[in-house]
């Protein structure tokens, strides 16, 4: 038993660290991009007027700062995207429940959901404009249409994967068709849910850059535009990188939220760690 003591230690221990190195590790590859990247064009291996030096893209990002440009962007482009998303989110949740409990809807829906979901971003531009005018509307419908599908999808197959005994049991006890929904399926399938939610956020950014094309005046789409027509490829990367960062943080926030949720699963977390 003494020569365990050692090593339960350290495997006491590790947990510790462990996360903190996995996060310094993610790191490594974008940093030795941007040095690479900073060699190259200062070298004059690449041409700096189409592949700006990080070093010229941080000092634009500061000049949009101190200007106070930058934050008027990032305020307008994050309000768009948490709006799209809650309610594309939350008509996801309400109609692939709806559809996930009922046969019926699904031979009603599915059909021209599948088809809906076949369309490009780009083809609802010019409708919503038709439709919607160019206020702040047909850019939030159009996010919320990218974040609805990843949400309905998921959803309906962590319904239809739940194990058919534990809904027995539930209707054993005889549980009102919302409580078995609330007690059952829906955790059940939060593994599922979580999936798409996560996608569903990715498609809400990208759908973001085509929402700001809709005469858009602020917001990083509206920033990646103005960078492409007066030129300027330093404002072009430094948007792109603020997408980056913003979608990042924000799936950050969603997979503490799913590891806090599922913390009860005992489930594979993959080899070779830290």
């Amino acid at each position: 038993m003494g020569a365990l003591n050692p090593g339960l230690a350290r495997a006491g221990r590790w947990p510790r660290w462990r996360p903190a190195l996995a996060e310094l590790r993610g790191w490594v590859v974008p940093l030795v991009l941007l040095a690479v990247l900073e060699v190259l064009v200062r070298g004059g291996v690449l041409p700096a007027h189409q592949m700006p030096a990080p070093s010229q893209v941080t000092q634009t990002l500061h000049a949009l700062a101190q200007s106070g440009e930058l934050w008027r962007h990032l305020n307008a482009s994050l309000l768009r995207v948490a709006a799209g998303f809650l309610i594309g989110a939350g008509l996801a949740i309400a109609i692939g429940t709806w559809v996930g409990l009922s046969r019926r809807a699904e031979a009603y829906l599915e059909p021209t959901f599948q088809a809906l979901r076949a369309i490009p971003s780009l083809a609802w531009v010019p409708l919503l404009l038709l439709w919607l005018g160019i206020d702040e509307t047909p850019k939030i419908v159009l996010i919320a249409l990218g974040a609805f599908f990843p949400v309905y999808l998921a959803l309906l197959a962590g319904i239809r994967n739940v194990d058919r005994k534990l809904v027995e049991v539930g209707q054993l006890y005889r549980l009102e068709p919302l409580a078995l929904v609330r007690r059952i399926l829906l955790p059940a399938a939060l593994p599922n849910l979580f999936t798409g939610l996560r996608g569903a956020l990715s498609l809400s950014w990208m759908f973001l850059v085509a929402a700001e094309l809709i005469a858009a005046t602020r917001g990083l789409g509206y920033l990646l535009s103005d960078g492409r027509e007066t030129s300027r490829p330093d404002l072009v990367i430094a948007a792109i990188l603020l997408l980056a960062v913003l979608g990042k943080l924000s799936d950050g926030l969603l997979k503490a939220w799913e590891q806090r949720a599922l913390r009860w699963r005992d489930s594979f977390g993959g080899e070779g760690g830290a």
